[in-house]
């Protein structure tokens, strides 16, 4: 029901993931990430206990691989879960258990790891590392491509019907975290474009929190 990939910018060091989904709301249960730490996500029959936990082993000094060892011992069902981490090394590891939905696969790499179930064909995770690790630029800009190259490879079996984007970097909040939470159009190109109004004002509004006499104005009523 799901395809997904979590990643680390290897020049800043922001971890960011994306996912898609004929489910609803895919992003609200499945997308984890926390600055410093890592990004995690927690699919299939999803739990979405282990993406907050698998964060707190790698935040407690576990690579990714020690982490989704430690989650396959302490979690319930594994068998039915799929879980995607990547570490603040660029580390990666993959849980997919037996029982993961219909076609799955997964592919992990240096600050990359992608994977999803019910799949068209077995080849959509590679197309979208593949995607991520031949790009450059901004990390949202290589995440979106990679969702659409796992699109265009077969994505689903069946239609997407929601989608997510979720970056982390420095502070303690997501600076990005971007859904559609159900379309019947293309959920991915809806979080895109959300992205493209996004992307040039994601600093002023960290710039905000931080400290708002130094933010830009956006020239609303009462911004000045």
């Amino acid at each position: 029901m799901t395809f997904s990939l979590v990643a680390r910018c290897a020049e800043t060091g922001m971890f960011g993931m994306a996912i898609s989904s004929s489910s609803p709301a895919v992003a609200a249960r499945c997308a984890y990430a926390r600055a410093g730490v890592g990004a995690v996500a927690s699919q299939n029959v999803t739990d979405p206990r282990l993406g907050p936990q698998t964060l707190d082993l790698m935040a407690g000094g576990l690579s990714s691989p020690q982490a989704i060892t430690e989650i396959q011992a302490q979690g319930r069902f594994m068998e039915y879960r799929q879980v995607l981490a990547v570490d603040n090394k660029g580390r990666t590891a993959i849980h997919s258990g037996p029982k993961s939905l219909g076609i799955w696969t997964q592919v992990s790499e240096q600050d990359v790891a992608a994977g999803g179930n019910l799949l068209a064909n077995e080849s959509v995770p590679q197309a979208m590392v593949d995607d991520f690790l031949s790009s450059r630029g901004a990390l949202g800009d290589r995440l979106i491509a990679a969702m659409r190259a796992g699109l265009a490879a077969g994505g689903e079996a069946g239609p997407v019907h929601s989608a997510g984007l979720k970056m982390v970097d420095q502070v303690a909040w997501p600076v990005a975290d971007l859904r559609c939470d159900w379309t019947e159009g293309c959920p991915i190109e809806a979080v895109a474009q959300a992205w493209a109004v996004y992307k040039p004002q994601l600093d002023a509004y960290v710039q905000r929190a931080l400290d708002p006499r130094e933010a830009p104005s956006y020239g609303v009523p009462g911004d000045e």
